[in-house]
């Protein structure tokens, strides 16, 4: 999937890489899960690609990892796992309100 690109307040740029896994164990479960990443080099997709290829890894020691949101049910149940470095309450809320109106506006993805 294709990266997303999001600035906080802070004026802190972010890449965020989605991701949907499907889990068949006995029933279907899709979990949606967004990495995310401070964007040091402004949308290059040649290091967005370098990134989408350690995701879900054990251990993710890119410096500039923040962790990842875990979308189980939409608008009702997330979860934030940091990495070494993490996102403030208020900007986690920023990310989780722009993911969600992202996700509410399939005319927004392309």
């Amino acid at each position: 999937m294709e990266p997303l690109y999001f600035k906080l307040s802070s004026a802190q740029k972010l890449m965020i890489i989605p991701d949907t896994l499907a889990h068949l164990d006995g029933h279907p479960v899709i979990t949606q899960t967004y990495s995310l990443f401070k964007d040091t080099d402004t949308g290059n997709p040649l290091i967005a690609r370098s990134k989408e290829n350690s995701l879900h890894l054990e251990e993710i020691n890119d410096p500039n990892y923040l962790g990842h949101i875990d979308f189980e049910l939409p608008d009702k149940l997330f979860s934030y796992h940091p990495g070494k470095m993490s996102l403030e309450n208020g900007e986690l809320e920023q990310v989780i309100e722009f993911l969600s109106n992202h996700r509410d506006n399939p005319q927004k993805w392309n």
